[in-house]
């Protein structure tokens, strides 16, 4: 085929032999830019496979390969494959099991990789040294635009490095820190944070348990930043609402104040 474009291929359960074939046609299509393989249950066979195939092919833009459980390696393939990849620029890869080793080589391609402007790493137990790790290639990368890394277990420490990236990057617009076990430590810190950076627009810090005290720092920074344009605090047991002082930012502090 020589004119399909996007494929969206979720919930066919694909599995890794399936994953293969579709690497192999990609090493050979010229003109698929966007292709979703969404619960396929790859494996890290076919996400080694797919790796393989982002070596080589030159048109794919977007690629959705959530949920397919290809595991540390399978990371650490696709982690390879963005060094010498130059088209990509959206890469989806939440709920794979790619652990902390799987966490650093991605985190390491960011150093390398000049094309990708967004990336998503949610739920994949990455942990606070990985964390460290993102932080810091957000300090060296100067592409990436927006990056989830919701429920990765990154604790205060995990937190910390992202606030201190976050005052030296000045290209990321989208930072989604959700359900991370930042605690008022880190909280303090991305407060301080917003005070120094005038990039971000939207941030999503629900679920962290921030406390009183992470509630008030925030309050602070809120004082100081006017380019922050949405805000979500949700269940961080705060205790008290927060007023913007800029009238084009939303907050969103809903559920459990």
């Amino acid at each position: 085929n020589s004119t399909l474009i996007s494929l969206d291929l979720t919930y066919n359960k694909l599995g890794s032999e399936g994953g293969k074939a579709l690497a192999d046609a990609l090493c050979k299509n010229s003109t698929l830019t966007s292709l979703n393989l969404r619960y396929n249950n790859l494996g890290s066979e076919g996400g080694k496979a797919l790796a393989d195939a982002l070596c080589k092919n030159s048109t794919l833009i977007v690629l959705n390969i959530e949920n397919n459980n290809i595991g540390s390696e399978g990371g650490k393939a696709l982690a390879d494959a963005l060094c010498k990849n130059s088209t990509l620029t959206t890469l989806d890869l939440r709920n794979n099991n790619l652990r902390s080793e799987g966490g650093k080589a991605l985190a390491d391609a960011l150093y390398k990789n000049s094309t990708l402007t967004s990336l998503v790493l949610s739920h994949n137990n990455l942990g606070s040294e990985e964390g460290k790790a993102l932080a810091d290639a957000l300090n060296k990368n100067s592409t990436l635009t927006a990056l989830n890394i919701e429920d990765n277990n990154l604790g205060s420490e995990g937190g910390k490095a992202l606030a201190d990236a976050l005052c030296k990057n000045s290209m990321l617009t989208y930072l989604n820190l959700n359900s991370n076990k930042l605690g008022s430590e880190g909280g303090k810190a991305l407060a301080y944070a917003l005070c120094n950076n005038s990039i971000l627009k939207d941030l999503n810090l629900g679920g962290n348990k921030l406390g009183s005290f992470g509630g008030k720092a925030l309050a602070g920074a809120l004082c100081k930043n006017s380019t922050l344009t949405k805000l979500n605090i949700c269940d961080n047991q705060i205790g008290f609402k927060l007023y913007p002082k800029n009238p084009d930012l939303k907050i969103n502090q809903s559920y459990g104040k």
